[in-house]
């Protein structure tokens, strides 16, 4: 078993504790990790993303070779676009749907949503939407991760054990409202 995961976005919006939650959840199954990290300008709104690599055997490089990622998980949609050549023909796509405008080049939304239209393995979802929907609004980043769960072939409850070891220190109102937002996706599928 050996998931590739990519993680993308803007800095702030949380996809360095996704890949921490996942992290902890693939150690728990007694997994072997490695992770690669590049934090653009985060405090300004720039890129940040992460090669996260999971499997049952050691692993030698912490970087993702192109064509190779099972899974883009990503919380700007252009972001996840940017990493394309990484994805296998038949990966994964797990982005949040709105557009983080940090550039004033920005491409049209229009022409963002026609890229994702010939891909065949895709989840669009307003995940900022969904979480004020649940009453948890600083945590879409985790129903992203949610979203992408039955994709990341570790166990649900490692998952939400991630949340706990991850967001245990914040208190037990934050750990619950994470837990809220990573289990209403699963909900949804069931």
């Amino acid at each position: 078993m050996k998931t590739d995961i990519i993680l993308a976005g803007v800095g702030g919006q949380g996809i360095l504790s996704v890949a921490a939650v996942i992290g902890e959840a693939a150690l728990e199954e007694g997994l072997f990790m490695k992770q690669a990290e590049v934090h653009g300008m985060s405090q300004r709104g720039g890129d940040v993303q992460s090669h996260l690599r999971i499997s049952d055997r050691p692993i030698a490089s912490d970087l993702i070779p192109l064509g190779n990622a099972d899974i883009i998980i990503s919380l700007e949609p252009m972001e996840a676009l940017r990493y394309l050549p990484y994805l296998k023909k038949d990966g994964w796509i797990v982005t949040h749907s709105e557009p983080f405008e940090n550039i004033p080049n920005y491409p049209e939304m229009e022409k963002v949503r026609e890229a994702y239209e010939h891909l065949p393995n895709k989840i669009i979802l307003n995940v900022e939407q969904i979480a004020k929907e649940l009453g948890t609004p600083r945590s879409s980043n985790i129903v992203l991760l949610g979203a992408a769960a039955p994709y990341l072939h570790i166990e649900f409850s490692k998952l939400e054990n991630g949340i706990r070891s991850i967001f245990g220190r914040k208190g037990e109102e934050i750990v619950e409202m994470n837990l809220k937002a990573l289990q209403f996706y699963k909900n949804i599928v069931l």
